[in-house]
This record gives C-alpha cells, structure tokens and sequence, in this order.
C-alpha cells in the first residue's frame, strides 16, 4: 500500500449481494476505465460491503475479490481495500453461535448464501459447520472504515454519526440510515467532518446523486444491484468530478 494517495484514482464498488459474474465484469470495467482515463496513476478498488446474501453466488464473490487481490500483489500501481458490511457481521454473528443473528440472517438472505457453499446433498445445519476457513477468516479481518486522510475521503458500508465522527464506532459504520448522515447540510455543524467526501452503501437508490454542502460531499453507491439495479462504482480521480460505472442487470 503506498504510504500517500495525492495521485490515486479510487474507485468505490457498491452493495454485491452475491452477485459475482456482475462483480468480475465490474472489475474489467474499472480496469478498463483506468487504463484509458488514468493510465500511469495508482488506483485503489474499494469495496464497500455486503458480499454475500441475496445472490446466488456469494462465494464466487470473495473470491473474485480474492483474484483481484492476487492480480494486485503482481503490480506496483494497483490496491484493492475491503470493507466489512452489515450482512457480513450477521453471518459472522450468526455462524458463531448467535441464534439471534441466525434467524435475521436466514431470513435476509443467509439461505442464499449458504446454497453457494453447498457441495452435495447436506442441510444447512452441515453446510454451517463447514465453511471454509479462510473465507470466514477474511470476513472476520475487514476493517469497518477506510479513512484517506490525504485526500479527505471516507469509505464506509453504511454511514458515519457526523457528532462522534471519526470517534462513532462499528454500529453507524454498517447500519446506519440516520438522517443526521444523510443530510449533508447537517455536517458544518460538525467540524470534524469539513471537507470530506464519504462514500457508501447500504441504502438502495434509483440513480447515482452527489450531495454536496459547503465542501462536504455524500456519494452512495447501492443502486439494489440484488433488486434488478446496476451494480456500481464510482471512480474518484485527484483532480476533476467523479464519474460512475455500472453493470446493468
């Protein structure tokens, strides 16, 4: 990982929901849209969460993350960062034992999940007790926000609380849909906010919209892929406005 990111051309990749044909194609896109626009700069792919649930192959997720990781290890210009969202705490909770979570997770999704794992004819009860290892491992280490200071940018599944941030915790991080987030022009109220672009998920919208106020910048990238939507990025150059990619349904 380069120690500054002045000249990064990120690009943040909205809600998955096991959706991995969708995600490769994404990948290509943004390799694509990189190498005509921003050939020669460092880029670094976000995803902002919610691999698995809903889709049909929330395995293939992971791991066409995974080989987009290795294609990175190969290179001295590309990073590729993962970040933790709420259906991946639920199934983490949920396979540790938190029959609270199990029944949330079953119904949002966790039976599709769970099909993707699937290898013969076993229930779901012995489908949940072998999971691969490495992939709840990779689950269990992503951070819950990503924070580019240098450039002013944050990366978060679901929102930040403007009054505690960066102080605010997990909680707002993968569950958020506060209005006191959602209303940019709350944020001047709030210092520790000026400035920053924070770019998330976790709330579906019809179409992409940067809402901005005194600096301050919101940019959501879940247009509910895993309801008929595009599924979605957004590239954020050092200079110039940020332009959307998507793969339609």
């Amino acid at each position: 990982m380069p120690d500054t990111f002045d000249a990064t051309v990120f690009y943040a990749v909205g809600d998955i929901h096991g959706l991995a044909d969708r995600l490769s194609a994404l990948h290509t896109e943004i390799l694509n849209h990189h190498d005509a626009h921003h050939a020669g700069a460092p880029a670094c792919i976000v995803h902002l969460g919610d691999y698995v649930d809903r889709g049909e192959n929330s395995r293939g997720v992971i791991e066409a993350i995974w080989a987009l990781e290795a294609k990175a290890e190969g290179t001295d210009w590309l990073t590729v960062k993962s970040i933790l969202g709420n259906h991946e705490q639920m199934m983490l909770e949920a396979l540790g034992g938190d029959t609270s979570y199990l029944v949330s997770w079953l119904r949002n999704g966790g039976r599709d999940t769970l099909e993707s794992y699937r290898q013969g004819d076993e229930d779901l009860d012995e489908i949940m007790l072998n999971m691969p290892k490495d992939h709840l491992s990779w689950l269990s280490g992503l951070p819950d926000i990503f924070i580019v200071e240098d450039r002013r940018l944050v990366f978060v599944h679901a929102g930040v609380e403007p009054a505690m941030f960066p102080d605010d915790g997990q909680e707002p991080h993968l569950w958020t849909r506060s209005q006191r987030f959602f209303d940019v022009t709350r944020w001047s109220r709030r210092p520790k906010l000026a400035g920053y672009t924070v770019v998330h998920g976790h709330t579906p919208v019809e179409e992409t919209k940067i809402v901005e106020h005194n600096g301050a910048r919101r940019i959501n990238v879940d247009l509910g892929a895993c309801y008929g939507g595009p599924l979605t990025a957004v590239a954020l150059p050092p200079v110039g406005e940020p332009t959307f990619l998507q793969i339609p349904a």
